[in-house]
């Protein structure tokens, strides 16, 4: 598993069990709603009792982690870290699959979609309110095409059309041999919080 934990993150959390004073207290790491664009990571107090059977353990020279089983791809290089400030200070995690799980040339295509939309479109699209998901993958006589719904500030834009051919679908075929292309289903005759009308 490949999770970072800084020195001064592990001090933190060490220091943390310690005032618990519970004999063989740990943390257990785990995602809400993991692969979704409402992923959170969340880390909490695991007393002995509290431990679930196949969590996977990532013992630390102070800590001792215990990390559940269904969250492992979406932790994939997450970093855990303690940052000193004026306050006193602040404990980040900072999980880059937590939203979708790292994928290869193996994963099912679907996944390898949603990969690049999460990491590489919807950042660009958020500036806007907007957004765009996978709907479903159909094959055709040329191969798959992604079908795509658009959302936010990007139902009812008016330049929607060439964000689609222009910026979603080259991004996507460049990257994805296997697909051929993408087709969107989002009526955009609704308007209400389109960016451009």
């Amino acid at each position: 598993m490949n999770i970072t934990v800084t020195e001064t993150g592990e001090n933190y959390l060490a220091e943390l069990l310690a005032k618990q004073n519970v004999e063989g207290i740990a943390v257990r790491i785990f995602i809400t709603q993991p692969g979704t664009p409402y992923a959170e990571t969340c880390l909490a107090y695991c007393r002995p009792e509290e431990v679930v059977a196949d969590d996977e353990i990532m013992d630390l020279e102070k800590v001792r982690f215990y990390l559940e089983r269904n969250s492992l791809p979406y932790l994939e290089e997450a970093t855990i870290d303690f940052a000193t400030d004026r306050m006193g200070g602040q404990l980040t995690i900072k999980a880059p699959n937590s939203k979708v799980p790292k994928v290869s040339e193996d994963s099912p295509l679907a996944e390898q979609v949603n990969y690049i939309l999460y990491s590489d479109v919807n950042p660009g699209l958020a500036s806007h309110g907007g957004e765009v998901k996978l709907v479903e993958l159909v094959e055709e006589d040329e191969g798959y095409i992604a079908i795509l719904q658009f959302g936010g500030g990007c139902q009812g834009c008016s330049a929607v059309d060439m964000t689609l051919k222009d910026g979603v679908e080259r991004t996507l075929v460049e990257r994805l041999p296997a697909l051929a292309g993408v087709r969107d289903v989002t009526d955009h005759s609704v308007r209400d919080n389109a960016y451009y009308k």
